[in-house]
């Protein structure tokens, strides 16, 4: 295990609030067709394809902090393809593959790291969509985004997420599908979508010696174990299912939603092995939420907002005393957000968002309530550079993450990206448990 990972304890992240902006079509349906063609201006010859789509990218990172190194050198390739059978009914498959050099170039990470993330081949987006009147279903891996926010993640609740890189990966390349049945109808300006998860995937945290892995505090002196994650058994009690209902009101997109799930983040159990070694196990709890979003174009300036109510999920606690390290706690986490388009194609965004626990242990990491902001700034010029920074911290104490980025569209279907990523805090805060992985970073992508 590198050294520089041995001191960093977890910190449940702070959540709050995300947003549908509701892309509504011209005939006001926000379709499962979204990343297609509408079906009245698409009609190929039954069973006819695109072709292949994605992209190949390579992604070079290096940590800065002592020991300094090379901590990814991933090439990815990302491929899908669609089409129709005709009569209403439409296909995707999708698939991607990773192949990380950085665990053959060095031997900073212990075997296990090594295996899990040096290669990998996944399926992404496998499903077929069948549109009926007023009614959508879509069969299959899925995606299902229920809000975004700049940064961070709040009620988009649905999808797992690869933490392995923690939230610093483009949001649709860190999400990962879920084998789903989604069915939507629309009415006008009403919308309504209910969901069902059979088998549900969770996120993918990693394993210990990895350059983000969740460590858990311990007393001083006590060693830390960690035992295999445990996943909840593939059966009628574990399955996940939601509805969610939306509308568009003088400008106004509103939703609210409802999901009973086994939670996607994991919970780190403990149980003392004797006084001087602890074992940790990240297990998965039964949980209910229940959640609203809010939109309002006002021209230059976009207004959005969020908050959702989670029961029953359980969180660190520090006391050694207490059996198994936890404390069952119910959440309110919101957030709002103003976005504006400024001149010269600058965007400016800026957000504030809050956790309150209910019932608050003060054995808790987290103050009763948590309280963060987040300022993103993003220019083009010269056509074809863009330059970005976006900062995300806390009220609470001295804890942030900064990403400046630059971009350079040199080609057409080219792109290349330098960036970086600096943590700052304390060794219990969210951003600052990774105050010795600051990295710079680079990426070429080709896309066709």
């Amino acid at each position: 295990m590198p050294k520089a990972a041995k001191k960093l304890p977890r910190l449940t992240l702070i959540a709050a609030l995300s947003i549908s902006l509701g892309a509504y079509a011209a005939d006001g349906r926000d379709s499962l067709f979204g990343d297609d063609l509408p079906l009245a201006e698409s009609k190929p010859a039954s069973g006819s394809g695109s072709g292949i789509k994605g992209f190949l990218q390579f992604e070079l990172a290096r940590t800065t902090a002592t020991p300094t190194h090379w901590s990814k050198a991933r090439t990815r390739a990302d491929l899908s393809t669609q089409g129709s059978l005709g009569d209403g009914i439409k296909w995707k498959l999708g698939a991607r593959v990773d192949y990380d050099a950085v665990y053959h170039i060095n031997d900073f990470y212990p075997a296990e790291v090594e295996r899990n993330q040096r290669s990998s081949v996944e399926l992404r987006e496998n499903y077929i969509d069948i549109s009926r009147g007023d009614w959508d279903f879509r069969l299959g891996r899925q995606h299902v985004v229920w809000g975004e926010m700049v940064g961070l993640f709040f009620a988009d609740v649905v999808s797992a997420r690869d933490q392995r890189e923690f939230i610093l990966p483009e949001f649709d390349q860190l999400r990962t599908p879920q084998w789903a049945a989604r069915a939507e109808y629309f009415a006008d300006d009403f919308h309504a979508e209910a969901l069902w998860i059979p088998v549900a995937s969770y996120d993918n945290i990693g394993k210990p010696g990895a350059e983000f892995y969740s460590y858990q505090p311990v007393p001083t002196g006590v060693t830390a174990h960690y035992r295999q994650e445990l996943r909840p058994d593939r059966n009628a009690d574990n399955m996940n299912y939601g509805l969610r209902l939306s509308t568009l009101r003088n400008g106004w997109d509103v939703s609210g939603f409802y999901y009973r799930s086994t939670d996607i983040n994991p919970t780190f159990y403990r149980e003392f092995i004797d006084a001087s070694n602890v074992a940790f196990q990240a297990r998965h709890d039964r949980i209910d939420q229940f959640g609203g979003t809010v939109a309002k174009d006002f021209g230059d300036v976009v207004l959005k907002g969020e908050a959702v109510y989670t029961r029953g999920r359980s969180f660190t606690v520090l006391s050694a005393t207490d059996a198994d390290g936890v404390v069952r706690q119910n959440t309110l986490d919101w957030a709002a957000g103003l976005d504006f388009t400024l001149p010269a194609e600058t965007r400016f965004n800026v957000q504030l968002f809050q956790r309150q626990f209910f019932d608050y242990n003060t054995d808790l990491i987290s103050d009763r309530h948590e309280n963060g902001y987040s300022l993103l700034l993003n220019s083009k010029f010269f056509s074809n550079w863009e330059a970005q920074g976006l900062i995300i911290s806390s009220f609470n104490r001295t804890d942030w993450l900064f990403r400046p980025r630059l971009t350079w569209n040199f080609e057409r279907n080219w792109r290349w990206i330098l960036g970086a990523d600096i943590f700052k805090g304390p060794a219990l805060g969210m951003f600052g448990r990774y105050d010795q992985q600051d990295r710079v970073y680079s990426e070429v992508r080709y896309s066709f």
